[in-house]
């Protein structure tokens, strides 16, 4: 008989939270693994929009879904942590309620471990609190964590999550910490008749979209970035493999919408996506492509353009950041002058629409002006683009890490939770007010605009 394996995609705990295309993909990734080496895999999604058993809380306001599978959460409203009683507003558990989760663990009858992951650090407590209820649950059930928060903050997981072991280690492809750790507990992967190369997106109940990954880390060393250190190789998988994925996705669950992971999607861009872009463009499918991580507008070509308006991608998000151009200098160099005006250009006459265009605008960061924000919101404003304002929230591990610690009046380095970018922890109280009337200014220009 194969073992059991729980897999847990944990809630998120947090002022907000917003499906941009969110799926656990390392996690579905590992699922495949395993499932491919005897384990028989059971997920709990705690980020469920479709469980049916939401349907039994009248009291819970239905999620808000959108075009192209994004949209709202369940959520419920919580207690604030100690550290945040400071901040003015809501803290929700957004996911299933727990109540359900209970269910799902106790469904599952003698697991041999139980595998969750994590994603934002200052999201810990969601992560803190299923480990929890699986160990009242399942006393003596190994509990492994890894994921985004484990890496970044090793100590504070291994001190604070209650896992039996904290998987840190870069992936190498091969899982082979991970198996170490299993076996270590007697757990062994034994052999099977299966076969599946791609993440276990079919574990889930309904599929609104499916996430792509064509590489592996990223060529680029921006300072506020953690993709250095969390994958430091960059490698990118054959396109026509990531074809042959869209291709099986698409005729077997009827997925039309597909959401590029990628921290670099357009490098190497002739070479690469060019050639699954030729591809899709013969084969005429009615699917869409959408990019919630930011394409270097520097791989903008009208050429390049002319094809991702002509492959079907929908939504386009820039990484501008800032218009200043002695803070590029500092921390990334990856705009030059001129680069995001002609990438607008570009993709305006290839056909987007200019009000589509999304450019991401980081605000918070440390040494940043309020005033720096505001003229690259204008700036995108002019261009005809929409300013996408994203608050920093410092990384450990970063280049930028360390003057992040000096300039913040959180202790960063003891408390994850002060990571969180609602707070804004590198700016003064005086700046964080500046910067919500320039929210709520933008928010007013967009509104009339349409």
């Amino acid at each position: 008989m194969p073992d059991d394996l729980i897999l847990i995609n944990p809630w998120i705990c947090d002022f907000a939270a917003y499906d941009l295309w969110s799926k656990p993909l390392g996690l579905l990734t590992l699922a495949t693994f395993l499932r491919n080496r005897g384990f028989r895999i059971h997920l709990i999604d705690c980020l469920d929009v479709h469980h049916p058993g939401m349907n039994s809380f009248p009291s819970l306001r239905r999620p808000v879904r959108r075009a192209y599978g994004t949209g709202k959460f369940f959520k419920e409203r919580v207690q604030k942590p100690e550290a945040l009683r400071h901040v003015p507003r809501s803290y929700n558990r957004y996911g299933i309620c727990e109540q359900l989760f209970i269910e799902e663990v106790r469904a599952v009858e003698n697991p041999a471990a139980v595998l969750v992951t994590s994603l934002m650090s200052y999201w810990y407590p969601g992560v803190k609190r299923v480990i929890s209820l699986v160990k009242d649950i399942h006393p003596g059930t190994p509990v492994l964590l890894g994921g985004i928060y484990a890496r970044l903050c090793r100590e504070h997981a291994m001190r604070e999550s209650g896992a039996d072991v904290v998987v840190s280690q870069a992936d190498t492809g091969d899982f082979s910490m991970l198996l170490s750790a299993l076996g270590s507990f007697g757990v062994d992967s034994k052999s099977s008749a299966r076969s599946f190369s791609y993440p276990s997106f079919d574990l889930l109940r309904k599929l609104d979209y499916v996430c792509l990954q064509t590489s592996s880390g990223c060529p680029f060393r921006c300072h506020y970035c953690g993709s250095r250190f969390l994958n430091p190789g960059f490698s990118r998988r054959d396109p026509l493999d990531v074809l042959e994925e869209i291709l099986f996705w698409h005729g077997e669950r009827g997925v039309e919408d597909f959401a590029f992971y990628d921290d670099a999607l357009l490098a190497g861009f002739e070479s690469h996506l060019r050639v699954l872009l030729d591809h899709m463009v013969k084969k005429k499918l009615s699917v869409r492509f959408h990019t919630p991580n930011a394409l270097h507008v520097r791989e903008i070509t009208p050429s390049a353009a002319r094809l991702l308006f002509a492959s079907g991608f929908e939504t386009i998000r820039l990484g501008l950041e800032t218009s200043d151009a002695r803070l590029h200098s500092d921390l990334d160099g990856k705009v030059g002058p001129g680069e995001f005006e002609e990438a607008i250009e570009n993709l305006a006459s290839a056909g987007f629409d200019r009000k589509g265009i999304g450019a991401y605008v980081l605000a918070g960061l440390p040494g940043q002006s309020v005033e720096s924000v505001a003229e690259t919101v204008k700036h995108v404003l002019q261009l005809g683009a929409t300013p996408c304002l994203a608050e920093y929230s410092p990384v450990p591990h970063t280049p930028l890490w360390p003057k992040a610690v000096s300039s913040s009046e959180y202790d960063l380095v003891s408390e994850p939770l002060f990571h969180n970018n609602t707070l804004l922890p590198c700016w003064s109280e005086k700046e964080r007010r500046r910067f919500e009337e320039i929210k709520r200014e933008t928010v007013r220009i967009l509104h009339n605009r349409g």
